[in-house]
């Protein structure tokens, strides 16, 4: 089998996600054979780098070994069964340890499938927990430039028009307060202000604030202090609004702590994980939350104060086998320390980027490096360009608009990281 034959067969067939299919007319569409490590392996033989861990799931590495067994060992004994009425020592086991590696006071567990379907579960728990309180409170508040998922929920408090724009019609009510501009701690304080005057005039009508710490993702990887965390903790507190940190993709070390909450020392009321939960292999979100969110719902049989909330495949054994092996791996070996290390040798390789004409910006937080690029119109779509000559020299770079970004597997040697990073500067200064 070849890759030509495969990318034939699939284009009769399929409809690929964040996709205009008529690009592939041009556009190499690439069948993987195989992956082991940071690489993925093609039909024609021909490997590439995983720069950004195939959508920011894989943490350890592709057909890593231990996560491999783990899953085996679970597919001989069980593989699902419904979490209604029934339970599994995975999912016990699992829940038990996110409890303890969490922020304090997280003290309860609900699972579904994917981000967006826990950032729902999130923004239904908080609007619920208030009505069971006898509070109104249908509006959300996000961050300006923020992304949450792409179900209609989610995609009610996003902010990138590029997602959101066709669907306005069908979203919830939500409204944005903004995002602090930079990392400064100026653009912190101006932002946190505007998000206090926006809970002084409406914070009787203000459910949850939901916002993504630290780093905005599909938001072109804009950054900002801890601080801000801190402030907004605060003002939440003030006011009784509940505060949803979306750790899809900031969580499991990306940014230099476990959870990137954890670097600002803040617990919210409502912790949202996907992605790495599985090191990158399985479908599996859960929802961390606080004891007395959890009492707003614990009553004798009440249909209108039940959480009647449901995936079929709610806490799968199989994905909850490959989370406990992925926290496993961060008990046995000091990841976050070795993560710093890359990170710190990744901001060395960063500084020559400074040199050239087209960059607007270099910004990094922990292992999530991001190279803005200047001087173009987005219908010149250099992030095409970009990722084009990524494939044809071994890397995979998928850029975001104007923002060359690398979030690659843990397990990224040093020569690997030149590689990548040689590639992507490669690649923009080809532009010029």
């Amino acid at each position: 089998m070849t890759n030509l034959e495969l990318k034939n067969r699939d284009l009769d067939v399929l409809w690929h996600p964040c996709t205009q299919m008529k690009d592939h007319e041009t556009l190499p569409l690439i069948p993987i054979k195989k992956a082991y490590g940071v690489y993925l392996e093609d039909f024609d033989g021909k490997c590439y780098i995983d720069a950004i861990s195939s959508w920011w799931v894989n943490l350890f590495g592709h057909t890593n070994s231990y996560i491999n067994n783990k899953i085996k060992e679970q597919l001989d004994t069980l593989e699902h069964v419904i979490l209604a009425g029934f339970t599994h020592e995975q999912v016990i086991k699992l829940s038990e340890r996110l409890i303890v590696l969490a922020p304090n006071g997280l003290k309860k567990c609900f699972y579904a499938d994917n981000g967006s379907s826990g950032v729902e579960v999130a923004l239904k728990m908080s609007f619920h927990a208030h009505k069971n309180s006898s509070k109104e409170r249908k509006l959300f508040v996000s961050l300006t430039n923020s992304y949450h998922g792409e179900t209609i929920g989610a995609l009610s408090v996003g902010d990138v028009k590029l997602y959101k724009d066709t669907y306005e019609p069908l979203l919830i009510q939500s409204i944005q307060t903004p995002v602090p501009k930079d990392m400064s701690l100026e653009a912190t304080m101006e932002a946190a202000n505007e998000f206090e005057k926006l809970c002084k005039s409406r914070a009787d009508e203000i459910s949850a604030i939901i916002l993504e710490p630290l780093v905005q993702g599909a938001g072109s990887m804009h950054m900002y202090h801890k601080e801000f965390l801190v402030l907004v903790r605060e003002i939440c507190n003030r006011y009784g609004i509940h505060l949803i940190a979306d750790e899809v993709m900031v969580g499991f070390g990306r940014t230099g702590e476990l959870f990137a909450c954890q670097s600002a020392n803040i617990t919210p009321d409502f912790l949202v994980l996907s992605k790495g939960l599985t090191g990158g292999y399985l479908p599996l979100s859960v929802v961390l939350t606080t004891n007395e969110i959890y009492a707003q719902f614990y009553c004798d049989y009440n249909e209108h104060k039940a959480f009647l909330h449901s995936h079929s495949y709610t806490g799968n054994a199989l994905a909850c086998a490959a989370a406990n092996a992925t926290l496993d791996l961060f008990e046995r070996d000091d990841v976050i320390e070795k993560n710093r290390v890359t990170a710190r040798y990744m901001s060395d390789k960063l500084s020559k980027f400074k040199e050239l004409k087209n960059i607007a910006s270099i910004r990094q937080t922990g292992m999530i490096c991001a190279i803005e690029l200047k001087g173009y119109k987005a219908e010149d779509r250099i992030g095409l360009k970009v990722y084009q000559y990524g494939l044809d020299n071994g890397v995979l770079l998928r850029p975001l608009g104007h923002v060359v970004y690398f979030m690659p597997p843990y397990i990224i040697t040093l020569d690997e990281c030149d590689k990548m990073i040689d590639t992507a500067y490669d690649a923009i200064k080809s532009l010029l």
